[in-house]
């Protein structure tokens, strides 16, 4: 039984079961036309199939939208030294290991990955070459390039180091220039950078609007990179449209306003999470994280008990403990947190697309939508973590894991 998607003719993929990336029940026995990549129709258990239609079936499998990973680097190499490995490889072979990186995140189940931070702005490369089908198999990729940073700020290593309010504007339409789909800026310190602190600002709120009032002007979002509690609240005032890891970190401990947490619920600003650990790896999480968990969880709490946008982003590449999979262990980190089965599917489907500028065409199961789709076995409304019991990956209707080949009967390794 052939499991591809057919080029130049319609595909109907029948299952046992759909969540669509929004609706909080699953549809029983859909099947899903496919036509040049995008899904053309969804039809329940009795609707007409087209004529001479190409047909595959997924018995007792789950068809679910492709997963979203909202923060990844496909330059870091996921080692215990991913700066210094990085400092010693070369543009070609870097691209090489990007595009590992990438089809990794795939065959995984991610069809559409942010990468928030790279050198040289080879990520935008390895965009467009999958864009003009210049590349093998990846997934849709949104790149910021060079995350905009401080001198000797955290990541400056990879060329994005800026000052004044002039030098910032200009580092912004030199992005835009190049084709960014964001702009990303460090408005806190890291964790791997020596010299930076994770707990303390690296720009000031007035720069933080220069940033943004650029970005805008040149219809690009802005996602603020901020651990400090202080450049939390400076990257709201600012008016960015995301804020990543949102830790809220103080010198001592976590100090998550409420007055803050509220502007980031209603000024819909998407927080990305920072969540999935290889089991393998779970005792490498960093000790100015680890000694924050009590305060880190009540405050991801608060912000999902007020409504506030929650994306999952995975960091991948940063260290052991992130493969550039790895986002498939975060439903149990979401759950932590308070979100229902449904609202985490939602989140790393529907909700991450639209987070990432592409929730026009990514995120469900719908007429329209291009054909990233999974199938997983059993229900993940009943058990998130089903996501990782993956059968098949289409990706624009192009079948990058099948059914029913190797892999049936085991977990995505």
């Amino acid at each position: 039984m052939s499991t591809g998607l057919s080029a130049g003719r319609l595909t109907v993929l029948r299952a046992a079961a759909m969540f669509d990336g929004v609706s909080p029940a699953l549809m029983a026995r859909p099947a899903v036309v496919v036509a040049d990549g995008t899904i053309a129709a969804v039809y329940g258990p009795a609707g007409p199939l087209p004529a001479d239609a190409h047909v595959v079936d997924l018995p007792g499998l789950t068809l679910m939208p492709g997963m979203v990973d909202t923060h990844l680097h496909l330059c870091f190499d996921a080692s215990n030294d991913p700066v210094g490995h990085l400092a010693e490889t070369g543009d070609d072979p870097l691209r090489v290991q990007m595009a590992d990186a990438a089809q990794r995140a795939l065959r995984a189940g991610m069809t559409t990955v942010r990468d928030l931070g790279d050198r040289g702005y080879l990520a935008l490369d390895l965009r467009d070459q999958r864009r003009a089908g210049m590349a093998g198999p990846l997934p849709t990729i949104v790149a910021a390039g060079p995350p905009i940073t401080t001198p000797g700020g955290h990541c400056h290593f990879l060329g994005g180091a800026a000052s004044g309010e002039r030098g910032l504007r200009a580092a912004v339409r030199a992005r835009a220039e190049r084709g960014v789909d964001v702009i990303k800026v460090m408005a806190s310190g890291g964790n791997m950078t020596p010299g930076s602190l994770a707990h303390e600002p690296q720009f000031s709120a007035g720069a933080l609007r220069a940033i943004v009032d650029e970005a805008h002007h040149h219809g690009l979002p802005v996602v603020a990179h901020a651990h400090s509690a202080r450049s939390i609240a400076d990257a709201v005032a600012a008016g960015v449209d995301g804020i990543e890891h949102a830790t809220f970190m103080t010198a001592e401990g976590v100090e998550a306003p409420e007055a803050v947490i509220r502007a980031i619920a209603s000024q819909r600003i998407a927080v990305g999470w920072t969540v999935g650990i290889d089991p393998a790896q779970a005792g490498l999480v960093p000790p100015q994280i680890a000694s924050r968990m009590a305060g880190l969880g009540a405050a991801r709490r608060r912000l999902h008990e007020c409504g506030a946008v929650i994306v999952p982003g995975s960091d991948a590449g940063a260290t052991p403990a992130k493969p550039h999979d790895v986002l498939r262990f975060a439903p149990e980190d979401l759950a932590a947190a308070g979100l229902s089965p449904a609202e985490i599917l939602c989140a790393m489907t529907s909700s991450a697309a639209r987070a990432c500028g592409l929730g026009h065409r990514k995120g469900r199961i719908a007429p329209g939508f291009d054909a990233d789709i999974l199938a997983i076995e059993g229900s993940p409304l009943d058990d998130p973590g089903a996501i990782r019991r993956l059968r098949a990956v289409y990706a624009g209707g192009r079948a990058v894991l099948p059914a029913l080949g190797s892999q049936a009967g085991a977990e995505v390794a």
